[in-house]
């Protein structure tokens, strides 16, 4: 089978970027098992590549290679091949088919939305693959359906995001950020961060405000401002679940971070640096603390799911 690396005419490649929330604000969990959420998304340039291919009649395979692939599911549980199924269900999954191949660089349940990128960049490649002249609008509402972060990596930029996190609003952003991230070696489970946010937060509210010191920030391209306005309510849950996730928070802001967030659910920590100089120097003094398993520099924001070749 072809890879990303070697692509052949006959493959379709999409890059897909992962994401920091700059503000998460949760509220308490509703009967569905869903959270209220208000949360500033921005795409940023750590990528995956979804490659795909013609494959017989309702034959989907995938797999996947790169960083800590061998912790990605390389079966129906794999967010890529559930996109392509509901993509084929819906146009005729007598007639369609694919083989997916994932390059990995987003971390694997690092808070980055690596699995719903992946998702994201499987539709928006099936899509092309078979040639089904699907618009934007269907394809996040297929995203949808699989997870609420996969409308927005299709969409990419900076957004707010509320409901379950899948009803998008554009949001105005001047200027590029720059941000050093902190890669931890273990995962960390979006449930069970959920689910200690819970035992934290017995009474969270149902309406939630919208993160406008987050959203000012960006309209006046104040990268120091937007540093101060940073928060994620499940911060607390999740350094009660990684405790070292405190002391690598603490690192950056001891070494000049103007923020530092844990994006998502964690256990991915972000810092944003006031230009790419100071990024430089942040992400080298990080790494020599040994905190964490790798540090990434990255900018934001980028586009969402882009093609690539067809």
């Amino acid at each position: 089978m072809a890879t990303p690396q070697e692509p052949e005419p006959d493959w379709v490649r999409v890059r897909a970027s992962g994401k920091i929330n700059l503000a998460l604000r949760v509220g308490g969990v509703h009967a569905s098992g869903y959270h209220p959420l208000a949360t500033v998304f921005q795409s940023v340039s750590l990528f995956d590549e979804v490659s795909v291919r013609w494959a017989e009649p309702n034959r989907f395979t995938v797999s996947v290679v790169g960083e800590q692939a061998d912790q990605v599911p390389c079966d129906d549980r794999n967010l890529a091949v559930k996109a392509a199924r509901l993509l084929a269900q819906h146009y005729g999954p007598a007639r369609l088919g694919a083989d997916i191949v994932i390059r990995k660089t987003i971390p694997v349940a690092g808070g980055m939305a690596g699995g719903s990128a992946d998702a994201a960049g499987a539709l928006l490649a099936c899509s092309v693959l078979w040639d089904l002249d699907t618009a934007p609008d269907e394809l996040r509402t297929f995203g949808a359906a699989l997870g609420a972060d996969v409308p927005f990596q299709l969409m990419g930029g900076t957004a707010l995001g509320t409901g379950r996190g899948d009803e998008l609003m554009p949001v105005l952003s001047r200027g590029s950020y720059h941000w050093v991230l902190a890669l931890s070696e273990h995962e960390l489970s979006t449930p069970a961060v959920f689910g200690r946010f819970d035992e934290l937060n017995p009474d969270a509210p149902d309406e939630l405000d919208l993160p406008t010191e987050v959203m000012n920030a960006l309209v006046a391209g104040d990268a120091a401002a937007l540093g101060a306005a940073l928060v994620n309510d499940l911060a607390p849950a999740a350094t009660e679940l990684r405790p070292g996730l405190a002391r690598i928070l603490q690192a950056g802001a001891e070494l000049g971070a103007l923020g530092s967030i844990v994006s998502g659910a964690g256990p991915t920590c972000a810092f944003l640096a006031a230009n790419e100089a100071a990024a430089v120097d942040l992400s080298v003094q990080l790494s020599s603390q040994g905190l964490c398993r790798a540090v990434r520099r990255v900018t934001g924001p980028v586009p969402g799911a882009r093609l690539i070749t067809a």
